[in-house]
């Protein structure tokens, strides 16, 4: 047998590039470790990180429970440390660059091939994105792995596989509900275009149930509350930026330089290539489920969990079908790397600029999070001020879960020990306790709160109010204070 391949029972594949992949992953993943205790906590870290630390439950209005449980784990272990908090989605980052070599080798593709897309997938905005721990981070790593057990299907045929997919599935699930959209395209696509044997294979659907048992906790919660995830639909639907913002946001997620040529070609060989016609399924559902995201209004982050095939696509095609193209790919890759790099808070926070024409720099992320320290104490210093009296019966309302989770993850310092609000998830958390008859106010609109309480006092001109003689119980004041 030689070095470069290795014979298994249903044929031949290549050899697994596992020195160069691996520090291409370990790069990046470098990458992100050594930025990752910049520059403070996002608005989403510390929202997940008080429901999962503070409100552990098996569901909440706008996610599964997965991604609040680990990072408020995290946070217990590891109190106050952003490289802790974020080593997990660090670690899938890194993660993604390996699996995405491995479709690569299922796909044919050799050692070149094989880096080729792990460096693709190093300098893609999936690792800009993932200096944060969120749902949107960790999913694509799962829908990456999803993709190389449905590729290894096709090859090997070995239907274990897919019990595995659906163990990755019934995970996937506890991240995000975007999952059943890969899986209904597939299968459709498989069923119209080949191999129509997937939808046949017992295996497949033993997967399915172990993903459907192991979500029922999570789908009894939702009901419990009236599914409050279906009113999280309407809210994306709210903000969607338009179809061309859509578009273009979602193909730049590939990797400004070399990833959006990569991915755009990757899908014209998995929907039109001769050699790709046993993924051509794949493919096509990938296309679909751009369109399907697209007129469901969907967020172009959705596109993170695709990249790695058409990635994998393009590498294989490339190597095979351009003459000396180490010569092309190489620089190409490298300046992708350094618009990836500079893309991560590498950067002083007191750097003004936050981009070059298309390239944002790394210093955007501190406009998202050091903000908010400076806000909690606005709040935090007014609330410590206040006589020790009215304090007790003083509760801190925001208008935003983003306020609410910043304060609540800031204000111990200042004696705040608990933030309410109505807004999203945060209305599902507690109500304020019926000794509070007062209400310190942070957000925008101070018409909020003002039907319910007797006097209202500017506290921060456009910030910050205090209301005083609540008007009625909080358990009737409460459920007119739920907003999405």
């Amino acid at each position: 047998m030689s070095n470069a391949t290795q014979t298994v029972r249903t044929g031949q594949v290549r050899a697994f590039a596992r020195l160069p992949v691996l520090v291409v992953a370990a790069l990046a993943g470098a990458a992100l470790l050594a930025t990752s205790g910049r520059y403070a906590h996002g608005f989403d870290e510390l929202y997940f990180l008080i429901a999962g630390r503070d409100h552990l439950a098996w569901g909440y209005f706008d996610q599964p429970p997965l991604v609040p449980a680990l990072a408020g784990a995290m946070d217990s272990l590891f109190p106050g440390s952003l490289v802790a908090l974020r080593l997990p989605v660090t670690l899938a980052a890194a993660g993604g660059v390996v699996v995405t070599a491995l479709i690569t080798r299922e796909l044919g593709g050799g050692r070149g091939a094989q880096v080729l897309a792990a460096g693709l997938y190093a300098t893609s905005g999936v690792i800009i994105a993932s200096h944060w721990i969120g749902t949107y981070i960790l999913d694509p790593f799962l829908w990456t792995v999803l993709a190389w057990l449905v590729v290894r299907w096709v090859r090997t045929r070995r239907d274990g596989l897919l019990v595995w997919a659906g163990v990755v599935t019934a995970v996937s699930l506890q991240t995000k509900f975007l999952v059943p959209a890969f899986w209904a395209l597939v299968l459709v696509s498989a069923l119209v275009i080949g191999p129509r044997e997937l939808v046949r294979r017992p295996k497949l659907w033993l997967g399915a149930g172990i993903a459907v048992v192991a979500t029922i906790p999570t789908l009894l919660w939702q009901a419990k509350n009236g599914w409050p995830y279906l009113i999280m639909n309407d809210v994306v639907k709210a903000e969607f930026p338009g179809t061309l913002a859509f578009l273009r946001d979602g193909v730049l997620g590939a990797g400004v330089g070399a990833g959006v040529l990569a991915f755009l070609y990757g899908l014209v060989l998995l929907t039109g290539s001769r050699r790709m016609r046993d993924h051509r399924f794949l493919g096509v559902a990938i296309v679909a489920l751009i369109v399907a995201f697209l007129l469901s209004h969907g967020r172009s982050y959705y596109l993170m969990g695709v990249y790695a095939l058409p990635f994998a696509a393009a590498a294989t095609g490339f190597v095979k079908h351009v003459p000396r193209w180490r010569l092309v790919a190489w620089p190409v890759l490298v300046l992708s790397a350094v618009i990836t790099l500079v893309g991560l808070p590498i950067f002083p926070a007191s750097m003004a600029r936050t981009s070059v024409g298309p390239v944002n720099l790394g210093t955007a992320f501190a406009g998202g999070e050091l903000p908010q320290q400076e806000l909690v104490k606005a709040v935090g210093e007014t609330y410590a001020a206040l006589p020790p009296e009215q304090r007790a019966r003083t509760a801190v309302y925001a208008e935003i879960y983003p306020f609410a989770a910043a304060t609540e993850f800031y204000g111990p310092r200042y004696g705040v020990e608990h933030v309410y609000s109505g807004h999203r998830g945060y209305w599902y958390f507690d109500k304020p306790p019926e000794t509070a008859d007062s209400v310190l106010f942070l957000g925008f609109d101070p018409e909020l709160l003002r039907p319910y309480f007797a006097e209202v006092t500017p506290v921060v001109e456009g910030l910050l109010w205090r209301y005083d003689g609540r008007r009625g119980s909080w358990d009737e004041l409460w459920p007119k204070l739920e907003r999405h």
